[in-house]
């Protein structure tokens, strides 16, 4: 046989006419060659896996189709769920014994890629997570806890969450205590102006809240100077003489101006002189 004839094996040069051969990126092997050059050996038995067997592979990891088993077990992971634990595969049963948490509610084991509710270190399975009050399964939805059960919102507000005496509604969070009843901070505003009275000074008369601004409008005497009232809740100072009123700082003469607070003073008509002006008329 001419060498232009021959067909031999890229590594041992045995012939390979009539037998077995792989080509591996353009180039030929006999099966022997191929295995001990290329081929990968299995997790299980440390053996390569030969051109006749299946390759089954995890993470640059490899096992003849037969080794492929749960490490604990035995049984066959082939086409079926399994999960890793440190550096050995487990069938899924044999994980959630081991690994997997249990339900608080029912103390079943929560299988791996069920859905499950995590808080505060528990699990449950998310049929199991049940509002203590309404008992259905709370799911993604939001809950508060209190005591030793959970509750989805609209059941905690009609268990325990006060109402607010003016809108009605459940305060969930904050709130204000005016009188003994329970507000919302933003539903406590002046009876006058309607301005949120939360954090701010604020008096009452006949028990409806005002700010001292439309309390002094409404009810505080008025200065007989500039007209404007006079409110001791803001630390006003001020003159009272026969049943009028004046800010300190417009308890002046009314003829020449000089303040009068701590002078004496005359009389005229209804006007307040100070004692040289009064000399003068």
């Amino acid at each position: 046989m001419s060498t232009s004839e021959r067909f031999d094996c890229h590594y041992c040069k045995d012939s390979l006419l009539g037998k077995k051969y792989i080509m591996k990126e353009d180039t030929q092997y006999c099966t022997k060659c191929y295995e001990n050059l290329f081929a990968n050996c299995c997790e299980g038995c440390s053996s390569p896996i030969g051109c006749n067997c299946k390759d089954l592979s995890y993470k640059d990891r490899h096992w003849h189709e037969q080794c492929f088993k749960c490490a604990k077990c035995s049984l066959s992971l082939v086409e079926k769920a399994f999960a890793a634990k440190d550096d050995l595969l487990l069938c899924t049963e044999c994980y959630a014994h081991d690994y997997s948490s249990k339900c608080t509610t029912c103390k079943k084991t929560v299988m791996p890629g069920s859905r499950k509710m995590e808080y505060k270190g528990n699990s449950w399975h998310e049929t199991c997570f049940l509002c203590h009050r309404c008992q259905q399964p709370i799911g993604t939805k939001s809950f508060i806890p209190k005591d030793t059960g959970y509750f989805c919102v609209p059941c905690f507000e009609k268990q325990f969450a006060y109402q607010c005496c003016a809108c009605k509604k459940a305060i969930t969070t904050g709130g204000v205590t005016y009188q003994d009843k329970p507000w919302h901070r933003d539903c406590f505003l002046c009876i006058g102006c309607r301005k949120q009275l939360s954090g701010q000074r604020f008096t009452s008369r006949e028990n409806y809240p005002y700010c001292l601004e439309c309390f002094s409008n409404l009810y505080a005497k008025k200065c007989v100077g500039c007209t404007k009232p006079i409110t001791s809740l803001a630390g006003a100072k001020y003159i009272s003489f026969e049943e009028r009123q004046w800010h300190s700082e417009c308890f002046t003469c009314v003829q020449c101006a000089v303040s009068l607070v701590g002078r004496g003073f005359l009389t005229q008509r209804d006007n307040i002189l100070c004692t040289d002006c009064g000399r003068e008329k």
